[in-house]
């Protein structure tokens, strides 16, 4: 049987100088996605955030805080009295139309949490939820250094070909 030749080359020679580049871009992608990242997120401060609820709905339905961060929400009902539990952290606040509520907590706790209403408000309630973010977002900063490394890896396997 004869070794198939690619430009003066065998395959298998080929294929053997293309495993250690492989090996180490999976490695270093596999850093970028998992190792913790030397950049906080900015100084804590005292966050106003105004919330108005209405027939199953938080208006913005997603806060995004950074943790430390005084979060005080203004919650505002435009139709029938709501109410806004924060999961994690065990406040909440009611409100009747034209009579705001206010809660007040520290961020400190760094990742998702549901907000839900706290009021039996009619047939959807239950589905009467929101998310509170805490934390920096640096996924999308993970995401785009793994596509640098793998874009890396793939250009220095075809250049070492």
């Amino acid at each position: 049987m004869k070794a198939e030749v690619i430009r003066g080359r065998r395959v298998s020679e080929l294929t053997a100088r293309r495993w250690p580049v492989a090996g180490l871009t999976l490695g270093l992608i596999g850093l970028a996605l998992l190792l913790p990242l030397p950049i906080s997120g900015s100084q804590a401060q005292e966050r106003r955030i105004d919330i108005s609820a209405r027939s199953f709905e938080f208006d913005p339905g997603i806060l995004r805080v950074n943790r430390g961060d005084t979060v005080i929400i203004q919650l505002q009902s435009k139709d029938v009295v709501h109410g806004l539990y924060v999961d994690g952290y065990g406040v909440s606040a009611q409100a009747e139309p034209g009579q705001p509520g206010e809660l007040r907590f520290v961020a400190d706790h760094g990742r998702a949490f549901r907000m839900r209403c706290s009021v039996p408000c009619g047939s959807l309630h239950p589905f009467m939820i929101g998310k509170l973010i805490v934390g920096p977002n640096l996924t999308w900063l993970r995401a785009v250094v793994a596509s640098l490394i793998a874009a890396a890896g793939s250009l220095l396997t075809f250049w070492r070909s």
